[in-house]
């Protein structure tokens, strides 16, 4: 790999799985919220801070693949990396693996800097500096 790869690990439960015990698609979504919030902090950049500092990254894509099921009480791990970010893009590749290494669900998120406003900006330098040494991991997204 020739960037690191950030780990946030979530215990799956049992409100996010369907009647049949599989996790329901959308929670993915939210598991992919919760770890990029992880990400964020673990950089010294949390995104409520951000937030107050007048700077937001709206979800503006999502490719999603499914390979397998998670279930309740499954410990799942999501890895993140950065695929690209520069001017006022951002997007993070990620795989989701349960407990014993079997992928589960890979793919991207695409985001925009954007102002509270909603009005594109550029990305901060200090946030490009600390997410450089996660961009480029081959094994994620598309």
């Amino acid at each position: 790999m020739s960037g690191s790869v950030f780990q946030h690990q979530h215990r799956v439960l049992y409100g996010d799985c369907t009647v049949g015990n599989h996790v329901y698609y959308s929670r993915y979504l939210e598991m992919l919220e919760g770890a990029r919030g992880e990400f964020f902090r673990h950089l010294g950049c949390p995104l409520l801070g951000m937030q107050e500092a007048g700077t937001a990254f709206p979800v503006i894509g999502l490719q999603m693949s499914f390979k397998g099921a998670a279930r309740y009480d499954d410990l799942l791990t999501i890895e993140l990396c950065v695929n690209e970010m520069g001017g006022i893009r951002l997007s993070f590749g990620f795989r989701i693996l349960n407990a014993a290494g079997a992928l589960l669900a890979e793919g991207q998120t695409r985001h925009v800097c954007a102002g509270l406003d909603e009005k594109p900006r550029r990305l901060p330098k200090e946030l490009l500096e600390k997410l450089r040494p996660f961009l480029g991991s081959p094994n994620h997204g598309p």
